[in-house]
């Protein structure tokens, strides 16, 4: 089998260690910072037109020795993945690029953690990989949009600082996780790189040099590089005592990671509810309040892109002051958790049930079956809590031990049972969705909407499009379950076909 359990240990982790202005068309994110200048390629003179500039022949990729291509980086090695070293096969980085920023972070966690496995793999690259790194910024901007700016940075510190466009992103998650000191460093002190005015003005005051960023924000004005809107917030940033009191600060919708930390620095913080996940990491320090940062860490865990053990620290780390909303949820964990810890079956039974029920209205029964699935087989349940606690822990890691061990007394779970075993032999299915679901596992062989990839040697391609039709199939065309789940089991990706299948079932995820 190419999954293996060790990758998600090994994943979380990574995260756990860890504690806007796009142009060109290398990025899909709209709000990265434009903290590096690009050259620009001067054409030559008329009279220069016809002189050789190379011996080389067109179309030649040059590599350095000793400097492995980017898209070769990744956090974990195919010992860790399980998976084939030239998954890629004959891939263009272009296509392979469009397909992972297609991908919808609204996933179910199954497919999410296929993707981030793929996101992260340490695997050859394309054939046709050049300098411009595209298949590796195409992964760094879907870890991005997802919110795994922890994996999105520690990718971007093996792959070096040498290109502009990964330095571009690199500083940006500097300043999204609160490092930028010492990405501010690396910067100036790389002359093949050139941060733009607003940047390098930034970098002066944090590094303690205000009058060199004073003068350097005069220099801008003059030569009208620094737009009026940089320029009130520079102003305001440098020193806001003497900053013109009637100017007013920009108001900005859709902040880059520059402005964001700007703004926050001048005392202007914005709220990151409505940005992009990625910045819902600013919430996650002791700076924050309380409430924000459990919001924050809620968002985050449901796009995968942190442990759910953080969570879970915040929710129990002292005893909620008001009703409501997260509140609620904190108040649910602390009190199930506490009954679980005493071991009172029957305090626990209740509990269960009313946090089973404030998690699910926030799409958060998967944090639940990671906290607490484990813990339920020890609890002496009965009627309908046994039941609940039997699906939540299908829903955790060690649903196949759950599943052999409960003895299923209605058709539903012994549906699921067969799922979470593999074996669905004399099944019996109540609707379409479930039929999708028997048939995938009764299929075998490549199904013909994916026999071109495979056949073409793309098989990183197919993995990337049956979670494309999986997802797409939760909402509309069951055959797209069917032929995602029957493919993903031929290729050896049991535990993902098990999982989603479940997750599907027992998640409100259909639209």
């Amino acid at each position: 089998m190419w999954i293996r359990k060790s990758f998600a240990a090994a994943l979380l982790s990574i995260v756990a260690a860890s504690a806007a202005r796009a142009e060109g068309p290398l990025s899909a994110i709209d709000w990265l910072s434009d903290s590096v200048a690009t050259p620009v390629a001067i054409a030559p003179s008329p009279t220069q037109s016809d002189i050789a500039t190379s011996a080389l022949p067109d179309d030649v990729t040059v590599t350095e020795l000793g400097h492995p291509s980017p898209d070769a980086v990744g956090l974990f090695p195919i010992s860790v993945t399980g998976l084939p070293a030239d998954l890629w096969g004959s891939s263009t980085s272009t296509e392979l690029a469009r397909r992972f920023r297609s991908e919808r972070p609204e996933s179910l966690p199954a497919m999410q953690d296929l993707l981030y496995k793929l996101l992260l793999a340490e695997l050859e690259p394309p054939l046709d990989t050049g300098p411009e790194a595209e298949l590796f910024l195409a992964r760094v901007d879907t870890l991005l949009s997802l919110g795994a700016v922890e994996q999105a940075d520690a990718l971007l510190q093996r792959a070096g600082t040498d290109n502009a466009e990964i330095f571009r992103r690199r500083f940006d998650t500097a300043l999204l996780l609160g490092t930028e000191d010492q990405a501010c460093r690396s910067m100036l002190s790389l002359p093949d790189l050139s941060p733009t005015y607003p940047t390098r003005i930034f970098c002066l005051a944090r590094a303690g040099d205000w009058d060199t960023a004073a003068v350097t924000l005069e220099t801008g004005r003059a030569l009208g590089v620094i737009s009026e809107a940089d320029d009130t917030l520079l102003a305001t940033f440098l020193d806001p005592d003497i900053a013109d009191a009637t100017l007013l600060l920009p108001t900005v919708s859709r902040p880059s990671p520059l402005v964001f930390r700007i703004m926050e620095a001048i005392g202007e913080p914005m709220p990151t509810a409505s940005l992009p996940r990625a910045f819902a990491h600013a919430d996650l320090n002791e700076n924050a309040g309380w409430k924000a940062q459990i919001e924050a860490a809620e968002r985050l865990v449901r796009s995968g892109s942190i442990d759910p053990n953080r969570l879970l620290g915040l929710y129990t780390e002292r005893r909620p002051a008001a009703s409501g909303g997260v509140w609620d949820r904190a108040a649910a964990i602390q009190k199930l958790d506490a009954a679980i810890t005493a071991g009172d079956s029957g305090a626990a039974s209740n509990a269960l049930f009313d946090a089973w029920t404030v998690m699910a209205s926030a799409e958060l029964e998967m944090t639940l079956a990671t906290f607490f699935g484990p813990q339920l087989s020890n609890l002496a349940l009965t009627g309908d809590a046994a039941q609940l606690a039997y699906r939540i822990q299908l829903l955790s890691e060690d649903y196949e031990t759950a599943a052999l061990l409960y003895v299923p007394d209605n058709q539903r779970d012994r549906l699921l049972r067969g799922i979470a075993t593999g074996n669905l032999a004399e099944i019996n299915v109540s609707d379409s969705l479930e039929a999708a679901i028997v048939e995938g596992f009764s299929g075998s062989g490549i199904p013909v909407r994916l026999r071109s990839l495979t056949d073409e040697n793309r098989l990183g391609e197919a993995i990337l499009r049956a979670i494309e039709l999986f997802t797409a199939g939760a909402t509309g065309d069951r055959d797209q379950i069917r032929d995602a789940l029957t493919f993903l089991r031929t290729i050896g990706l049991e535990d993902t076909a098990r999982r989603a299948s479940l997750q599907l079932l027992l998640l409100d995820r259909r639209g």
